[in-house]
């Protein structure tokens, strides 16, 4: 069974309390089980890991590279936007890895606008909210299946 690693960063273990209008109400632990429910129905594994340790989430990267994990979805949080580290980390891997944010970082503070991981992602999903999720972890199998060679 293919593994999937969800990784949630700085202050996101504050969904459900933080900034209801950017993210709802949802709560981080409702988001990883809907996670869970569909990976079961498309037939894969997602396992979920939170930290507000910027070492931390490195270091867990580097352990889904010697897991050997299928591919990463990231919702770095904040860290999006200046984590070198974290980008470095990611780079090492050699599997799809998918870019998720609840809000459109578009469309919020200048700041958000730019991505330090957009250059090794294999594409961002962001603006849907807990849909963004779900989105993403679609995106992660099917950037795993294997084309068959005519």
């Amino acid at each position: 069974m293919k593994k999937f690693l969800m990784l949630h960063g700085i202050n996101l273990n504050m969904f459900g309390k933080r900034d209801p209008v950017q993210y709802g109400t949802i709560t981080l632990a409702e988001i990883d089980g809907k996670l869970r429910s569909l990976a079961k129905e498309l037939g894969v594994e997602v396992v979920s890991f939170q930290t507000n340790s910027e070492g931390v989430m490195c270091e867990r990267i580097h352990q889904a590279f010697v897991e050997k994990v299928d591919a990463v979805l990231i919702n770095a949080g904040a860290w999006t936007h200046y984590s070198y580290g974290i980008r470095d980390a990611l780079a090492i891997l050699t599997v799809p890895i998918v870019e998720i944010h609840m809000s459109n970082i578009h469309a919020r503070e200048e700041f958000r606008h730019h991505s330090v991981f957009a250059e090794i992602v294999k594409g961002q999903i962001c603006g849907f909210g807990v849909d963004s999720y779900l989105l993403g972890l679609r995106a992660a199998v099917s950037a795993t299946v294997k084309v068959k060679k005519r």
